[in-house]
Parts: C-alpha cells; structure tokens; sequence
C-alpha cells in the first residue's frame, strides 16, 4: 500500500525494519492463532549477538496473585567489580509483545542492558499471557511480582526505595497499570516507573495510528489484534489497568521516564500519558526520538539512537532512592 505521509524512518533503520516485519507474522491476516504466532516466532534465527554482559543470572518461580500459579521470574544480578555501590536500585521488568507473545528469553538483552547499564538488578517477570489468560491476569500477576520484589530487595542488594517498575510496548503498559495499583492499594512504594514505547489505551484512535499504520514494523492491525486477544469480545477497554491513559485521575504516581518513537503507532499515547502526567503534577522524562521505531532500543549495536536511549533509561534508573539528584527526574527531550 503507497505511504499518504513522507517516510519518518532514519535510513540507517530502514533495512531493519524490513528485514523484522518480513520475519514477523502477519497478525490479525495470516496468523490469527495466538499458538502458531508463537510458533512462528519461535522458527525465526537467533540472534548471533553475544548478550550484555552482567554478575549472576538466576532463574526462579516467585508467589501468584491468590489462586494463581507462582509466576517464572529471571534476575539479573550487576557485575559487582564494575558496580559496587549498594544498596542499589531493583527493576521489575515486564516484556513486551502485545500481551500474547515473548518472554523471558525474547527479552534476555534488553534485561541484560539495563542490568549492565544501570548497576540495579532487574527482576524480568514472565506474567501470563493472552488469549489463554486475558486481562486482568497480566497486571495481577505484574503486581503479584512488584509486592515480591519490593519485600525482598534488600536481600537482594536493593534499596527498598529505590523499586523501580519498567517496560517496552505491553510491557510499559503493564508497568504503568503497577505503578496505578500500587498507589490505589497504598504500596508497595514504586520510585520510578520507566516506559519505554508503552502501549497505553485500547481506543487506537491517534493520529500516530494513522500516521504509522503501516511499513514500520509494528502496525495497527498488530495492535488491533493484540487487544482482542487481551481483552476479548466483551474486554473492560476502559479500565485503567488496562488502558492507564484513561485513567481519571493519575496524581500521587511515582516519577516517570517515558520513550517514544515518532515512527510507532503508538507514539502519541505514549505522549499524551507522559504530558497528562506533568498535569497532574508528575516529575516526568520525557525522550523523543522522532526518526525511530516501536523495538528500537534492541539494537544498539546498529543504532545511535538506541545508545542514547538505554544511556537515558539508565540514568532514571540510577537516579532513585539514595542516589536521587536534589532536582529529582525532570522534564526533557532527546532525539
């Protein structure tokens, strides 16, 4: 189908993001099961990269939500000759893929970077997935996780007010829906909710929808069929949990460190949550770069701009708890 806008895309990312929506399924179009989606993923060559480089990785199980099953958590303890401070900052990462697909393995270096980059220990959480398990079961199972990981920072060599919850795509719309919980239950205490290109409402009705539509990796009709899937035929679109941007009120929520991709179809959601924030008396970072695209921040061995990106990600997360400039985390830009 012809562009109706110039192409926004940096040409060193072009050649990526055709070679990545050629490897991806065609969701909602070809593939319609969320099982052969998987399978589909799973065909695809591995990465020949060598991951980031961290201390320690610990596969475990941490306790569900009440009648729920433990959820498979990855955690990624920092290189202590590199980073030595302690306490330091815990990350409660959750992965994208639409709600339905990846895991802790497809979001292994992403884990890893932030590990490497930040000094904290990321905690990477493999929440149940949709269609088998539709909303709420996620975003109990990521509170589920948060509660975990805030009780046992200090045995990991956390700083209890240095929790952090994070995110790309679901995973950042998971992280915000924490964040919400957590100050709607009173606790646990979140200092820094990090977004990275989140997937925030179910309405998909911005201009970036229609902008991005197509011939950027992720498309609207991905997204169309990832909410169905998350939400069903009669799914609560409008809950705040799962679409945090409707959210009527969003004051008393910890500081924000918000990304977005001027090539994303979710772009402007993710600006408008950012802004809304701000509004609401919110500390918000936000970081724009305009020439990228959704899953952007996967390769910065190709990119400068996903450099940049993680170097920012890590500062935020660096800049909680004990080590929190007086300033706190302000606005700003990049990009």
């Amino acid at each position: 189908m012809r562009r109706l806008v110039p192409d926004c895309l940096d040409p060193r990312a072009r050649p990526l993001v055709d070679v990545l929506a050629r490897a991806f399924p065609d969701l909602g179009g070809a593939v319609t099961d969320a099982a052969e989606a998987r399978r589909v993923l799973a065909a695809a060559p591995a990465s020949r990269k060598a991951p980031p480089a961290v201390g320690t990785v610990v596969d475990r199980t941490v306790p569900g939500p009440p009648g729920a099953p433990e959820i498979p958590v990855r955690l990624y303890l920092p290189d202590r000759d590199r980073h030595p401070v302690e306490p330091r900052p815990t990350v409660v990462f959750f992965h994208g893929g639409g709600y339905v697909l990846c895991g802790l393995d497809s979001h292994d270096a992403t884990a890893r970077a932030l590990a490497a980059r930040s000094g904290a220990v990321v905690v990477s959480v493999a929440y149940r997935l949709a269609p088998e398990h539709r909303f709420p079961a996620a975003v109990d199972d990521a509170y589920a996780a948060l509660c975990w990981v805030a009780g046992e920072s200090a045995v990991l060599g956390g700083d209890p007010n240095a929790v952090v919850v994070a995110g790309d795509s679901s995973g950042g719309g998971l992280a915000a829906a924490a964040a919400l919980r957590a100050r709607d239950a009173g606790g646990p205490a979140v200092a820094l909710q990090l977004l990275l290109y989140p997937l925030l409402d179910a309405a998909q009705d911005t201009e970036s929808y229609r902008e991005n539509a197509h011939g950027y990796f992720l498309t609207a009709a991905h997204l169309r069929w990832f909410w169905r899937q998350y939400l069903g035929a009669d799914g609560h679109s409008a809950h705040p949990y799962a679409s945090p941007l409707r959210a009527p009120d969003l004051r008393g929520l910890p500081p924000a460190y918000v990304l977005t991709a001027g090539c994303d179809p979710l772009r402007d959601e993710g600006l408008a949550y950012a802004a809304r924030l701000r509004a609401a008396d919110g500390h918000v970072t936000a970081a724009h770069f305009p020439h990228m695209f959704h899953g952007f921040l996967g390769f910065p061995d190709l990119l400068p701009d996903a450099v940049r990106a993680l170097a920012g990600a890590a500062e935020a997360i660096g800049s909680t708890g004990g080590r929190r400039k007086n300033s706190g985390v302000g606005g700003g830009g990049a990009g």
